[in-house]
């Protein structure tokens, strides 16, 4: 539903709730996006469906049946939303009622009954070591594009980092030693010395942290700089952007999938791809590779330790998958 076609009853309190999550609460922009989109679908649906005009007049019947309306296939007229959309959905309308109710803006909140439907545990995807590899190095590195795309997917491989974070890296969050001659000497397992890095990355809420990136990651990232980002940056208008466009700008969240999308059909890459996918395969290799969950929390910049430990579930499927497939008496 447009703003013109929106009723000014509703439509005022709602953004007076944006603009607390904006100011307030500091939401990132995609959040925020998130947060609009919900409550667009869930306004249009009480003024389409239920015919509602003012928050006053919501009742629980009316949060009841938008529960159902977004699990509906659409073939019925519903959205045909998966449990875990449901539930993201429910929730950010249960946050508008209590913040109405907070506000004296209702006297009751429709919603404080009503739960969202369990989504259930959903086990991140990790790919195998060797599929990552392939992805890695699919890009041709003879050309600038292709320099872009290898330092951006060795970069979201080697610190972990969610799409958004990557494409929000200034030139001035890496240190020092990236560049045609930097070198922050570091030592392998076997003594000898290796190219590493650090990052400042920018994460939810505004908190920084800093995470390490490793030789190869190190590598292409140096040899974007020397040898591709020069060319992009002379397209654009001096962006401090560490990852740009064709045309010199901050490469985008879209053009970051399409660099993930574009490597993994070159290496022929068939599994289901999302933009999480090489932070997920980050975290889960690190784990199954003897890592302490509290520096994975760290350097995933999770600010709960229990958001992280989905990971160990994922390590611990793996370990009974290789008991019951080499153990002499696993099965009987």
């Amino acid at each position: 539903m447009s703003e013109q076609e929106r009723p000014t009853g509703l439509d005022r309190p709602v953004r007076r709730y944006l603009q607390h999550l904006t100011v307030e609460r500091g939401l990132s922009d995609n959040t925020l996006t998130s947060y609009r989109r919900d409550l667009d679908r869930y306004l249009s649906f009480l003024v389409g469906q239920r015919h509602v005009r003012e928050p006053r007049d919501i009742t629980t019947d009316d949060v009841r049946d938008y529960i159902q309306y977004l699990a509906r296939p659409k073939t019925d007229g519903g959205c045909g939303l998966s449990t875990r959309s449901v539930a993201r959905g429910v929730v950010s309308a249960r946050g508008l009622h209590k913040f109405w109710l907070l506000e004296g803006l209702t006297e009751h909140d429709p919603a404080e009954t009503v739960t969202p439907p369990s989504a259930g545990e959903r086990l991140p995807k990790a790919l195998p070591v060797e599929t990552v590899t392939r992805i890695l190095e699919a890009p041709d590195r003879e050309t600038p594009a292709g320099l872009r795309d290898a330092a951006l997917l060795e970069f979201l491989y080697s610190t972990g980092a969610r799409i958004s974070e990557s494409i929000g890296v200034d030139r001035d969050d890496l240190s020092s030693d990236f560049g045609p001659d930097g070198r922050d000497v570091q030592e392998d397992p076997n003594g000898d010395p290796v190219a590493g890095g650090v990052v400042r990355l920018l994460g939810k809420g505004g908190k920084e942290r800093l995470v390490p990136v490793g030789s190869y990651a190190h590598e292409a990232i140096s040899s974007y700089l020397v040898r591709a980002r020069p060319l992009f940056a002379s397209k654009g208008k001096g962006t401090p952007a560490l990852f740009l466009n064709a045309r010199g700008g901050r490469l985008t969240r879209q053009g970051a999938w399409l660099v993930l999308k574009k490597a993994a059909e070159r290496a022929n890459i068939t599994a289901e791809l999302s933009p999480h996918t090489l932070r997920h395969s980050f975290a889960t290799h690190l784990i199954e590779g003897g890592a302490d969950i509290r520096v994975v929390q760290e350097l995933l910049g999770h600010s709960s330790l229990t958001t992280t430990q989905i990971y160990t579930k994922v390590t611990a499927d793996t370990l009974r998958e290789v008991f019951l497939t080499s153990h002499p008496r696993a099965l009987g």
